[in-house]
């Protein structure tokens, strides 16, 4: 298990996401798991400093655990006036989304309170790829970010995006103004 305390900053954000990363990436990890991995702690930990207090150290601690094909990450603050919960967020609102990523990159995820500490993890498939930097096979936009997906006539197969847009008539748009 890796733990780390950060200052409850801006900052911290930035130094978890090295530090995850570079572990995930020695230990073998497909690319693309380490990249999953690091948006879910930079959504945990902005989440725990804008809505949380710090822990009684004034810090937030991350961890995470390997266990098998399993990856946890998890983050502990002081707790906030309000539950962690998945947000409406749609693509005019300036926040909420932050869970709805984490929900849709990991297999799980929750809270649980503990002594005074509140704890958002989540648990995300993380096999070793047996060598090398190799991602893995990629996900349709439209499973990641339907609304997106729709609103940029992005096609159902990835392995599409190379051969240009769904339709004629998208290749060029004229707007008005």
């Amino acid at each position: 298990m890796s733990v780390v305390l950060l200052p409850h900053a801006p900052s911290s954000v930035a130094v978890a996401r090295r530090r995850l990363s570079s572990e995930l990436a020695a230990s073998g990890v497909y690319e693309s798991i380490v990249d999953d991995a690091s948006v879910i702690v930079s959504e945990l930990l902005s989440n725990a400093l804008r809505h949380a207090r710090p822990l009684p150290s004034g810090q937030v601690r991350l961890t995470w655990l390997r266990r098998g094909d399993l990856l946890e990450l998890a983050v502990s603050d002081g707790g906030a006036s309000t539950e962690p919960r998945r947000g409406p967020g749609t693509l005019s609102s300036l926040g909420g989304r932050g869970l709805g990523i984490v929900e849709t990159l990991s297999q799980s995820w929750g809270v649980r309170h503990e002594d005074g500490s509140t704890t958002v993890w989540a648990v995300l498939d993380a096999p070793q790829n047996g060598g090398g930097h190799h991602r893995s096979p990629p996900v349709a936009a439209h499973a990641v970010l339907p609304e997106f997906a729709e609103l940029a006539d992005l096609p159902d197969d990835p392995d599409d995006l190379a051969t240009g847009p769904r339709h004629e008539s998208a290749s060029s748009r004229a707007y008005p103004g």
